[in-house]
């Protein structure tokens, strides 16, 4: 039987997956309701313009079209800036951040230290994420998990604290400092194309393989180690009941294990959504 702790930390990631479902879900229905209003008319032919623009083709010189110069600008290299400011906009329904991840098709540049603790403030600070532990908060107090923490306001606000730390302890540890140290990226590289086996292996892998800096892939020892130094810090502030060597160990791999659905859900997202928000216009 999974001890107290690893009991909280599974309610929480439901509470977080219930709670980002049922926003889906709402936004899902309201995509829905689209009437055929929504869509503009078809417009009129225009076939004097068309003629006209045929003959006007017919009558451009031959020698002219023999000096154009096919267009071999490149486009510009991306900077780790640009790319880092544009994930900071990126947001699952508009609300969800969803700011470690790029597509690994691009060819973006690796993070620089300070942009890898800015990349984790961001993802620390964001509203979303206080709203989502003073959900888990409002859950595990509902099913009085860690019943050290009491009930009443102050039961309540110390599971908010205890949820929002997990948040913020996995965040410095797994996305900031040991990236830091062992020269990881930790930003998830979506693959994007492939066939549905291709890219579910793909995703479960990142758990404990991934990208780093000068561009190779190897193991990922800053999620893994991260896990088990955030749950060690936990002990520092949950109940005496809920901690110890086993609570420590047992948690780190449940939370291992729970980043593996995350990175599957990121990765077929975008195929979810464009099934999910698919409009079906009216043939004109």
């Amino acid at each position: 039987m999974f001890p107290s702790l690893v009991l909280c930390r599974l309610g929480r990631s439901l509470a977080i997956a219930t709670f980002t479902v049922a926003l889906y879900t709402s936004a899902a229905l309201a995509q829905t309701n689209v009437t055929e209003a929504d869509f503009p008319e078809a417009p009129a032919a225009q076939q004097t313009s068309s003629s006209s623009a045929s003959q006007s083709t017919q009558q451009a010189p031959a020698d002219q079209s023999s000096q154009r110069l096919p267009n071999t600008t490149k486009p510009a290299a991306q900077t780790s800036d640009e790319v880092l400011r544009r994930e900071e906009k990126q947001r699952i329904l508009g609300v969800v951040p969803n700011f470690n991840t790029v597509d690994s098709a691009d060819n973006v540049p690796p993070l620089t230290p300070k942009q890898k603790f800015h990349l984790m403030y961001k993802s620390s600070i964001d509203p979303f994420v206080f709203v989502a532990d003073g959900f888990v908060a409002g859950l595990g107090q509902a099913q009085d998990s860690n019943p050290g923490f009491g009930q009443g306001a102050q039961g309540y606000f110390k599971r908010f604290g205890a949820a929002y730390a997990d948040t913020a302890d996995g965040n410095l540890w797994g996305n900031a400092i040991l990236p830091l140290l062992f020269k990881e990226d930790p930003r998830y590289f979506r693959m994007g194309t492939g066939t549905f086996k291709h890219r579910f292996l793909y995703a479960a892998s990142t758990t404990v393989w991934c990208r780093r800096d000068n561009g190779t892939w190897g193991p990922n020892y800053a999620n893994v180690l991260g896990n088990f130094v955030s749950g060690a810090i936990s002990n520092a502030y949950y109940p005496a009941e809920d901690r110890g060597v086993e609570q420590t160990l047992t948690g780190a791999l449940t939370v291992t294990a729970e980043g593996t659905i995350g990175a599957e859900f990121i990765e077929f997202w975008p195929d979810i959504s464009r099934r999910l928000f698919k409009k079906h216009p009216t043939t004109p």
